[in-house]
């Protein structure tokens, strides 16, 4: 049996537009349906049917069967039910009254072929929407269209894209025609349909990247456990290995360093230190603050996170970074505050605090002595406090009270007593 015509169209339209063909019938029968009443004005329920083998939309006015109309728009009575339709027709059921189409005029098509196009464009709105919001975090390829207010505009197949200013590297710029790599942040809803946002400074892009360079990474031997990143300068990754025998920042880097040079590249020359992973905090810190060497590593407050790092004074730059940038990417890649004190800081650090201890300081001495002990005491505490300085007090009087030894004479007096005895 050879298709009809119009069918034919709706199905090449489906396909053009990434819809579905029902999509299609639906706004015609919509669109057919709306001329339909701005030309009969009438309060009727009528009801519109897409016939595929004609090709033409059926129109019908539905009445409803009861007892007793109040409504003949759209009510029929069940007498005049059944003289039309036998005693076949029963009380709640509903019947089609067909009216005709062809009167509907030139103004009443134009009207269908509005509606028809505004819900074609906005099923293939919502297509968009839907394939692209489960694509969030996914790397895409895109070409560059235009400019726009900073933003820039970029094409992934048929469809437009944004990269906002803020998303873009400032170590970057492009030209019309330039194919770029960037991840899908999000999708927005807007007026003139989904709004696809990109970023080529989001972690996941960096994380994307690996996966797509590094193999053990793909298969899921080596596990990307954190990335933070301050687009255009610098990145450091967290990288753990399931397996023993395979070094994490080892297959991040490659050969001569080819799998990393690959995304610095992409990256137009950001650094990146790879670094392991360690659920040990204090070992994990130590890697992190890498390339610099680090001393020691205490914990200040495990509470609040944070840890005191002390290095070499040559290395202490190099912990910092410029600007402050390495021992701050690596607080946002550990979780943990960081303070960093060269050894020569330490030190005058100690040496203050002996010399309040000399001094006889005795708040310095109990902050010296007891690190531990809160700085306010209770009640009781003080209480306490005030019983023992008491003991001590009488001590002192008992022994002032106590008849003393003097020198010269009365000294040897008593040990002539001592050796009589």
């Amino acid at each position: 049996m050879m298709q009809n015509p119009l069918m034919q169209t709706i199905e090449a339209l489906a396909k053009e537009k990434g819809i579905e063909a029902d999509t299609i019938i639906t706004a015609i029968e919509d669109a057919v349906l709306t001329a339909s009443r701005k030309y009969y004005k009438t309060n009727e329920n009528l009801k519109t049917r897409f016939n595929q083998e004609t090709g033409q939309v059926d129109l019908f006015a539905i009445k409803h069967i009861v007892t007793e109309v109040e409504d003949p728009t759209t009510q029929i009575s069940l007498k005049e039910a059944q003289d039309l339709y036998g005693e076949e027709a029963e009380v709640d059921m509903e019947i089609e009254f067909p009216k005709r189409t062809d009167v509907l005029g030139r103004i009443a098509a134009q009207t269908a072929k509005q509606v028809i196009f505004q819900k074609v464009r906005e099923a293939e709105r919502e297509n968009i929407f839907a394939e692209y919001n489960q694509r969030i975090g996914e790397v895409i390829n895109s070409t560059v269209k235009r400019f726009e207010s900073g933003d820039l505009i970029v094409e992934i197949g048929r469809v437009e894209a944004v990269l906002p200013r803020k998303e873009q590297s400032r170590a970057e710029s492009y030209t019309p025609g330039e194919r770029i790599r960037a991840v899908i942040k999000g999708v927005n809803r807007g007026a003139k349909g989904p709004q696809i946002v990109l970023s080529r400074t989001d972690p996941a892009l960096l994380i994307k990247l690996f996966e797509q360079e590094v193999p053990e990474i793909y298969d899921g031997t080596v596990m990307i456990r954190g990335a933070v990143r301050e687009a255009g300068d610098r990145a450091k990754v967290a990288v753990y290995s399931r397996e023993r025998d395979v070094d994490p920042v080892g297959a991040c880097v490659g050969m001569n360093g080819t799998r990393v040079q690959a995304i610095i590249r992409e990256l137009r020359g950001e650094k990146i230190d790879i670094v392991e992973w360690s659920d040990d905090p204090i070992l994990f810190v130590t890697n992190a603050l890498s390339p610099a060497k680090v001393q020691r590593v205490s914990i200040v407050d495990d509470k609040e996170r944070v840890m005191e790092v002390v290095v070499e004074d040559k290395q202490l730059s190099l912990a910092i970074g410029k600007k402050g940038q390495n021992v701050r990417l690596a607080a946002k890649l550990t979780g943990w505050r960081i303070d960093i004190k060269s050894e020569e800081e330490k030190r005058r650090e100690v040496e203050a605090e002996f010399g309040a201890l000399e001094a006889g300081d005795p708040q310095a001495q109990m902050d010296a002595l007891f690190p531990d002990m809160p700085a306010e005491q209770t009640p009781a505490e003080e209480s306490a406090g005030m019983d023992v300085l008491a003991v001590a007090e009488q001590g002192e009087a008992e022994a002032e009270a106590a008849e003393p030894i003097e020198s010269g004479e009365t000294a040897e007096a008593e040990a002539a007593k001592v050796e009589e005895s």
